[in-house]
């Protein structure tokens, strides 16, 4: 071929590269725009909800004793009609790997149900788990529809992660590389970080659009980082992930114990209800169920008790291992903020710091997503804290070992390289 025709044949390849791009771009952009305003708007709804029946219930405390009967309907219409949605975000991350079951839209509605029921009577649960199931649930409903292939339909799932993860936290950095993180350890999908970006960013705003409110929260004082500020934060994410190791084994024995125990569903999330509401009024106190929003804002600037981040473990655990509905993460938040509370009694680091440095670091090691809670930190606390918090989320990670609250997780890359035999494997196989 000569020179002039070897020019002209690499000038039509460029061409038809950048064309492939825009296509590509352009796609996504347009997807991207119609998940995020059905995503945003579920989210601020469920939010806004949520919000409303916190209120109600802690103005109206004695309808707690309602509570284990309200987990025994969940259990029962999740049992009778909810076929694999009681999955939950462990379905998602399998179809994201797998594709070979659909996401029935009834794991939307069905979740956001489950979960208004669990905070309004009184259980410890959080939200991420219900925002992206009902993301999930929302999203796959188009697969079919619009003719995607395998790979398309996985980064349209990665994205309506990334946009319920943005949306109901207010974090869409955040929210993005979560969704990129979540499903496969070590490794990220760099082809779906266009779309989960743009998702997450979009279903933040539209979210925002509805008034749906996002909890603010502030460092005071950082000090310059030293050694030997190093060091204890060294030392604080180790116990991090010593917290979140056992969170993630909590929830896997406790579920384990209901199973050998009581085989009959609805009658564990009974069970588990009557567990809850016994504890209330022995402990005299209701900062343990629901979200705990206002402990984890006063967390950090006042003392609180040592023993806080382990009564919030034990209540989540009997709560979402008995079938009660709602996520991990923010009862995470709030274990993670309170023991770096009662840290700072033994770590000479500011209150704050370690609060927000527990705040995302105990997230971090409880489903390894380091990157994810780092950014996150930076979003909801400021830039100044980012080096703090990047240790403790990395030391929380690499300590956690192979656990996690999402046992269908795959080894994308061992966390120690001596262990290349987990290699490929999931979690709940090791």
């Amino acid at each position: 071929m000569s020179e002039n025709n070897q020019t002209k044949s690499n000038i039509l390849t460029a061409v038809l590269n950048t064309k492939s791009i825009y296509a590509y771009a352009l796609k996504w952009i347009g997807l991207s725009l119609l998940l995020s305003i059905l995503i945003g708007s579920a989210s601020a709804g469920f939010l806004i909800s949520l919000e409303w029946v916190t209120n109600y219930r802690e103005s109206h405390l004695w309808i707690i004793v309602f509570l284990p009967i309200v987990g025994f309907l969940i259990s029962w219409i999740y049992d009778k009609y909810g076929k694999n949605s009681g999955q939950g975000n462990n379905l998602l991350i399998d179809t994201i790997h797998d594709g070979e079951e659909k996401i029935p839209f009834r794991m939307a509605p069905f979740v956001y149900i489950g979960t208004i029921l669990t905070h309004m009577f009184g259980g410890s649960a959080g939200r991420e788990g219900t925002a992206l199931q009902m993301a999930g649930g929302i999203a796959d409903q188009f697969s079919k529809s619009l003719k995607l292939n395998k790979e398309d339909r996985s980064i349209l799932l990665i994205a309506a992660v990334a946009g319920g993860f943005g949306a109901v936290f207010g974090t869409p950095l955040a929210g993005a590389i979560f969704a990129l993180e979540f499903f496969l350890i070590g490794r990220l999908r760099y082809n779906a970080l266009f779309p989960a970006l743009l998702t997450a960013v979009l279903s933040d705003q539209f979210t925002t659009l509805w008034n749906a409110h996002h909890t603010h929260y502030s460092i005071d004082f950082v000090p310059e980082l030293n050694f030997q500020g190093i060091l204890y934060t060294l030392i604080a994410g180790g116990l991090f992930a010593l917290c979140a190791a056992t969170f993630s084994k909590g929830m896997q024995w406790m579920s384990g114990f209901w199973k050998a125990k009581i085989q009959y569903a609805p009658l564990q999330t009974f069970v588990g209800g009557l567990f809850v509401i016994a504890a209330v009024y022995l402990l005299g106190t209701s900062k343990y169920i629901g979200l705990g929003i206002p402990t984890i804002v006063s967390s950090f600037n006042q003392p609180l008790p040592a023993y806080d981040f382990a009564l919030k473990m034990i209540f989540t655990v009997v709560t979402l291992s008995a079938g009660f509905k709602g996520g991990e993460v923010t009862p995470l938040f709030f274990i993670g903020a309170t023991l770096g509370n009662a840290l700072s009694f033994f770590i000479p680091l500011p209150m704050g710091l370690l609060v927000g440095m527990g705040f995302v670091a105990v997230f971090a090691g409880a489903t390894n997503t380091p990157i994810a809670c780092t950014l996150m930190a930076i979003e909801l606390f400021g830039a100044d804290c980012a080096v703090y918090v990047a240790i403790a989320c990395f030391t929380s990670y690499l300590f956690s070992g192979n656990t996690s609250i999402y046992r269908r997780q795959i080894v994308g890359e061992p966390k120690n390289p001596a262990q290349r035999d987990i290699l490929g494997k999931r979690l709940n196989e090791l």
